[in-house]
């Protein structure tokens, strides 16, 4: 696997994106396409995300993938929930029937995070920043998954003993969105911050790259 690094100038709009997407959309050397994000705030980056071709959305950014994804059809999912379900699945803890609260809406994150939790049979509780009372939320969770993106916003004696830990959040000094006091001693599983739900996301961006390659090949056979 090789990749190549595009770089465009802070000046860029959005149509320079567009057509650096464009040029790697008819690259047939080319399997998958990682827009880095946030863009600059000129810059449409929905309209961007949306103009990578779905056969080469290997980290689920596109709408018309996270509307497949979301009803459980074929597509590849937003690398960072497909990492933690895979991680869950690595550890052989069943979601199904379990009561689930993703803190955190972010369409590449927490909304997918809640679907792909669904779609696997547990019952999803998605909070945010309207949400009243979240420590009572979180109290009632066998599932919790910090994507909120906010430091230690997540205070540890919110957690109740025995559930599974999911720290989505990386910040500066290796600090997760989840405090982690006393966590590892009572609770059923923990992911550490860092070395935990990262490393997953960037294997499966790796994985879903070779299955996009995959695809290609098998369309040109």
């Amino acid at each position: 696997m090789d990749s190549i690094a595009i770089k465009l100038p802070s000046s860029a709009t959005t149509d320079d994106v567009l057509s650096a997407i464009d040029r790697l959309n008819t690259d047939q050397a080319v399997h998958g396409i990682l827009l880095q994000h946030p863009v600059p705030a000129h810059v449409n980056e929905r309209l961007c995300f949306d103009r990578i071709s779905l056969a080469k959305d290997v980290d689920g950014v596109t709408s018309h993938g996270f509307g497949l994804m979301a009803l459980g059809e074929p597509a590849f999912g937003s690398a960072t929930p497909v990492g933690i379900m895979r991680l869950l699945a690595h550890y052989k803890i069943d979601v199904s029937g379990k009561r689930a609260v993703v803190v955190g809406r972010s369409s590449i994150l927490g909304k997918p995070m809640a679907f792909m939790l669904s779609n696997a049979n547990a019952t999803v509780t998605l909070c945010h920043s309207k949400t009243s009372n979240l420590e009572a939320e979180i109290r009632h969770a066998e599932i919790i998954v910090g994507a909120v993106g906010k430091p230690h916003f997540i205070r540890s004696d919110w957690i109740s003993d025995g559930a599974v830990v999911v720290d989505a959040g990386n910040h500066p000094g290796g600090i997760g969105d989840i405090h982690p006091d006393g966590l590892m001693g009572r609770c059923a599983a923990v992911t550490p911050v860092p070395g935990g739900v990262g490393p997953m996301t960037i294997s499966t961006l790796i994985a879903q790259t070779v299955s996009a390659a995959d695809r290609a090949c098998a369309v040109i056979d």
